[in-house]
């Protein structure tokens, strides 16, 4: 009886992640992978020159996977893709990508296409449901870096990558017959998606992660933005198709106060706070449990120094920014519940999390979610209880699964199922590397070969997730490491998700 039932589990978990076909109805529970956080057209932000190559190009991959002219002939100009990848401004790579691909995309390239939109498919026919594209902006980065050919306005990068995003799903639709005929498809409520899904197809949620929505920066403490403003941006927003959104990331803004990076990031993080709002960050000593990123001394590249005066030293932590939400920024949430839009909680101060925490609960709001490890954990329990998800961003596979046993024994006791990634490709975030004594096998369940594009064949075991592609790869190796209870944690997250967002537009005001 026990082989009988282990052999029935294992062919389910097989048939989760198999390649997808039609089903006949929309309404069974969805069986599948989600990433709550990725960046498929961060390419066009930052002045459209910091991310080297594209998820797509109607001439094929090679237009698409090009590196940046400035990183010709050997990366020692790449100055910004060595200082992500090594901590020094020098270093050479192999510009080179289409066809032979001999040094990039890699897991540790934050500059370098990761989510052309052939991998996008692979991942997709190894269990993926539902990904979120998060529409990705920040102005001082974007003034910062050199060379631009895009404009550095947050809401026009914007409202360009959500075009982009529709034209590669005119792209794959051209590809499979004709409009609606692709896999990939741009939803704009759980209800549409359950049914793209269940016609076996990839169901693409917009969101936003800015650092200035609508305008909603800051002077000496001057906002300028307003309520309108912030009406009117929502409403465009939404009528886009955006359904997720940060209200803060990295700088302070008129909405709320944000949690701090640490080290050499955190010195320019803070750097762009001073250009962003006029002052750096300010701290308090925490009195909770809750407490934002410790700020540990960090240097300013000198590439990023001219202008801005020396960083503040700080007192030992744990440090806790002194900004929460603001008024605006309770009124911009107020407006997400009248949407039915789910609220981004990660990199809000643990102050804003837990005003907006309160705010979310006096309403019987389950619309939030922690999509990328951008919170504290002391803050996990609320959002379970209302209704949230809680997804970790990408890592190494064994502290991935760590990070799945760590809260399984809190969504047991409240009955969440369900467990997702942040996968934040092409978000300056260093995709999994690979494991030592790995041991994955090809081809993967549901018959995956490794993935090959132009003359170049990856193997995770060697390359770890050195693209999108190899999602499935990643998931194959923290079953090793954790088991089959870990993938059925996985398979559930899809459904998990749009629980969270179908209970959102039903407790929508508006």
């Amino acid at each position: 009886m026990l082989r009988r039932a282990a052999a029935l589990l294992a062919f389910l978990l097989l048939f989760a992640l198999a390649p997808p076909a039609a089903s006949s109805t929309a309404a069974q529970p969805v069986q599948g992978y989600v990433d709550t956080h990725n960046h498929l057209m961060s390419h066009e932000a930052f002045g459209g020159r910091l991310i080297c190559g594209k998820p797509f190009h109607p001439d094929g991959p090679a237009r698409a996977l090009l590196d940046c002219l400035d990183h010709h002939p050997n990366g020692e100009l790449a100055w910004f893709e060595n200082f992500t990848r090594t901590g020094s401004p020098t270093g050479t790579h192999d510009p080179v990508g289409w066809p032979t691909f001999r040094d990039w995309p890699a897991h540790d390239s934050m500059t370098h296409q990761q989510n052309y939109y052939e991998w996008i498919e692979r991942a997709w026919r190894g269990g993926l449901r539902i990904m979120v594209n998060d529409l990705v902006a920040n102005r001082q980065l974007c003034a910062i870096y050199p060379i631009k050919t895009n404009s550095c306005d947050e809401m026009t990068t914007l409202r360009l990558e959500a075009r982009r995003t529709f034209e590669l799903q005119d792209h794959i639709d051209a590809q499979a017959g004709g409009p609606g005929q692709g896999w990939f498809r741009v939803v704009r409520s759980a209800e549409e998606a359950r049914a793209v899904i269940a016609q076996g197809k990839l169901a693409v949620v917009l969101g936003i992660e800015t650092s200035e929505p609508f305008g909603c920066r800051t002077t000496l403490g001057i906002p300028h933005c307003t309520r309108a403003q912030i009406d009117r941006g929502l409403d465009e927003m939404h009528a886009l198709g955006v359904r997720s959104m940060f209200v803060c990331h990295k700088y302070d803004n008129a909405l709320c106060g944000v949690r701090f990076d640490s080290g050499t990031q955190g010195a320019i993080v803070n750097a762009g706070n001073f250009l962003s709002s006029g002052s750096f960050w300010r701290v308090e000593r925490c009195t909770g449990p809750a407490h934002d990123n410790t700020i540990v001394p960090g240097v300013l590249p000198k590439e990023l120094s001219l202008g801005i005066p020396p960083l503040p030293l700080y007192p030992p932590g744990p440090h806790c920014n002194v900004k929460g939400l603001t008024a605006l920024g309770r009124y911009m949430i107020e407006g997400m519940i009248a949407r039915g839009m789910i609220v981004e909680i990660d990199h809000m101060s643990v102050k804003a999390a837990a005003q907006t925490l309160d705010l979310l609960e006096s309403r019987g709001y389950p619309g939030v979610i922690s999509s990328h490890s951008w919170t504290d954990p002391t803050y996990f329990r609320r959002i379970y209880q209302l209704g949230g998800m809680i997804t970790p961003i990408s890592g190494h596979a064994e502290e991935f699964t760590r990070t799945w046993r760590e809260t399984k024994a809190l969504r047991d006791e409240l009955g969440k199922t369900g467990f997702g990634y942040g996968m934040d490709a092409n978000g300056m975030h260093a995709l999994p590397g690979p494991r030592a004594g790995s041991a994955v096998t090809y081809p993967l369940p549901g018959g995956l070969a490794r993935p090959m594009t132009g003359q170049r064949t990856w193997d995770y075991n060697v390359d770890g997730v050195a693209h999108y592609g190899l999602v499935p790869d990643w998931v194959e190796d923290m079953r090793a490491v954790a088991g089959e209870d870990f993938v059925r944690d996985m398979a559930a997250g899809a459904e998990a998700y749009l629980q969270t967002w179908q209970a959102a537009t039903t407790r929508a005001t508006r």
